[in-house]
C-alpha cells in the first residue's frame, strides 16, 4: 500500500507540533503548599543541615523522648500526661479537674534555627532565659539557643502569669546540658 506523498509528511509533521507545544508550555510557579509539600517529604534534616551548621547547631536534633525528663511534675491540682514526642520535640498536656488548661512542650530547633530569632528582641527573661510572649496564649523561653520552651493557654482561667510560673517549673537548666 503506497500512501500519498502529502500523508508520509503530514503525520510525522502534526507529531512534531504536538510535542514542540507541550515541552514549551510554561510550568506553573510553585505555590507555598508546594514548598510545603517538599519540605515535609524530604529526608530530615537534608536542607536544613546547612542552616543548622551556620548557627553552629548540632545537624541532627534529639530524640523527643530524652526531653522528657525536664517537663515539670504533676502536682497543685494539675496532672501532666504526656501527649507526643518525635524527633526534637516532645508535648504534654496539662489537666485540672480533668480539663485540660494547657500544653507544654518542648523543640529542639537544631533543624529551624531561624525559630530563635524572636529571642533576640526579648527583654524578659524566666530563670535566666530570654522569654516572649507569642499572641494571647503561648509564652515561651529559649535554652541555649537551642531549646524552645512553651506554655499554651488552653482554657481562659490559665492566665499569662500561670504559663510563666509553669515556665519556671520546667528543669531548664539540665535541658541546657543536653547535647
Amino acid at each position: 500500500m503506497k500512501l500519498p506523498p502529502a500523508r508520509r509528511i503530514l503525520a510525522p509533521f502534526l507529531i512534531s507540533i504536538l510535542l514542540l507545544v507541550t515541552a514549551c508550555g510554561q510550568t506553573p510557579a510553585p505555590s507555598r503548599w508546594d514548598k510545603a509539600q517538599q519540605e515535609s517529604t524530604q529526608k530530615p534534616g537534608q536542607a536544613q543541615q546547612t542552616t543548622a551548621q551556620n548557627q553552629n547547631l548540632p545537624k541532627k536534633a534529639v530524640a523527643g523522648g530524652k526531653l522528657n525528663k525536664y517537663f515539670p511534675s504533676s502536682g497543685g491540682g494539675f496532672d501532666r500526661v504526656f501527649a507526643q514526642e518525635k524527633s526534637g520535640f516532645a508535648e504534654a498536656k496539662l489537666n485540672k479537674g480533668g480539663k485540660n488548661v494547657a500544653m507544654l512542650s518542648i523543640n529542639d530547633i537544631a533543624g529551624n534555627p531561624s525559630a530563635g530569632a524572636k529571642f533576640k528582641q526579648s527583654t524578659k527573661q524566666i530563670g535566666g532565659y530570654p522569654a516572649v510572649s507569642q499572641g494571647a496564649n503561648i509564652t515561651a523561653v529559649l535554652v541555649a539557643n537551642r531549646y524552645q520552651v512553651k506554655v499554651q493557654s488552653r482554657d481562659p482561667s490559665f492566665t499569662a502569669s500561670d504559663r510563666e510560673a509553669w515556665l519556671s517549673k520546667f528543669n531548664l537548666g539540665g535541658l541546657a546540658s543536653v547535647k
